[in-house]
């Protein structure tokens, strides 16, 4: 067992979860709520019930699974069934599953009667090493990507690598992404050696390594206004290509195969503005091209993903903001990007196919 001291919390490394039971018996909790979706309600609770041990008085809440219900009517429903439970302010609440229970788990959490404590227990390897971990809470609105949210830290965030048996090889692929991207931005040995890695078997080290460098860089700057912002590398067009997935494709990309799309398309963005080399980019672009299917975006979808994008949080005024490489393994956090440079780098990824 490992453990990283955060935010005023510990990210704790527990196969096992054996020390997730004294952990919320020493506390004295008033009520246990434990919030899954149907899939981690079948997978992944019966492994949290087998580690539970003594503990046998719990509620459980269910949402449907999907970014596409990461919304206010879902959010609603939570706060909701909270009051049909009776939950005061010395409860806690227990996000089992990945990105979407843990974000809008914490942003429901954080906000009912001004807040009560929640663990996260990450189910997908892309809430391991990305949603779980730094405080951000939050869902979507109008397909733009977590605009309604909270700086508000778990009590604990629990990672356990036996919910990654539950996972298919896409959502592995996903999570994979952010690994990847944790490496370019910050760590070119991470980069370098998760090209090695068959997505059949995660080395627990991978993602302890992953989560370390998040961690890292939200220690340094816990709410966003400098170095953090680099965590943002592929999202401005990533999630603008999520949105419009959701909104127009009956199986819509999962976050990570957008956000490989994103980090296509702002790699091109960084050897245009700030200094990635030529060989850097032909790199990057085949690390993903080599992992993730081509996605086809028409020309037509450029003033949507464009509008999509003026959404952004890290836009200031008109300008849209960027976190863009100089070279891989360093970052810098903050460029503002014409949108014809922008259109331009979606033509690039167009004409890889």
């Amino acid at each position: 067992m490992q453990t990283l001291e955060s935010l005023g919390y510990q990210v704790i490394f527990d196969n096992n979860l054996s020390t997730l039971p004294p952990f919320i018996l020493e506390r004295n909790y008033s009520q246990i709520l434990v919030l899954v979706d149907r899939n981690t309600n079948d997978h992944c609770l019966p492994k949290l019930q087998a580690a539970f041990g003594d503990i046998t008085d719990y509620d459980i809440i269910e949402v449907d699974p999907g970014e596409e219900n990461k919304n206010i009517d879902f959010c609603i429903g939570v706060w909701k069934t909270m009051l049909d439970f009776g939950v005061d302010r010395k409860a806690l609440m227990i996000n089992l599953g990945g990105g979407v229970v843990t974000d809008m788990g914490g942003f429901a959490a954080s906000t009912f009667k001004r807040g009560i404590d929640f663990i996260h227990i990450p189910t997908t390897l892309l809430a391991q090493v990305d949603a779980s971990v730094g405080g951000k809470t939050g869902i979507d609105m109008d397909n733009v990507k977590n605009i309604i949210g909270t700086f508000t830290q778990p009590q604990a965030v629990f990672i356990s690598n036996q919910f990654l048996e539950t996972l298919d090889e896409r959502q592995l692929l996903s999570g994979f992404a952010e690994v990847i991207k944790h490496g370019l931005i910050y760590d070119k040995n991470l980069f370098d050696y998760s090209k090695s890695i068959f997505l059949d078997a995660i080395p627990n080290d991978l993602v302890i390594r992953s989560v370390k460098i998040k961690n890292e860089i939200i220690l340094q700057d816990p709410t966003e206004k400098g170095l953090r912002k680099i965590l943002n590398f592929g999202h401005t067009i990533g999630h603008a290509v999520e949105g419009f997935s959701l909104l127009h494709d009956s199986n819509p990309l999962l976050h990570g195969e957008a956000i490989a799309i994103g980090m296509i398309c702002e790699a091109y963005l960084s050897n245009k503005l700030n200094n990635l080399s030529d060989m850097e980019l032909e790199e990057i672009v085949a690390t993903f091209t080599n992992r993730y299917p081509f996605y086809a975006i028409h020309e037509q979808a450029d003033a949507e993903l464009l509008a999509l994008m003026r959404n952004d949080k890290k836009n200031e005024g008109n300008k849209l903001g960027f976190a863009l490489l100089n070279t891989i393994g360093k970052c810098d956090e903050q460029f503002f990007v014409d949108e014809e440079l922008i259109v331009e780098s979606l033509n690039y990824y167009r004409n890889l196919k």
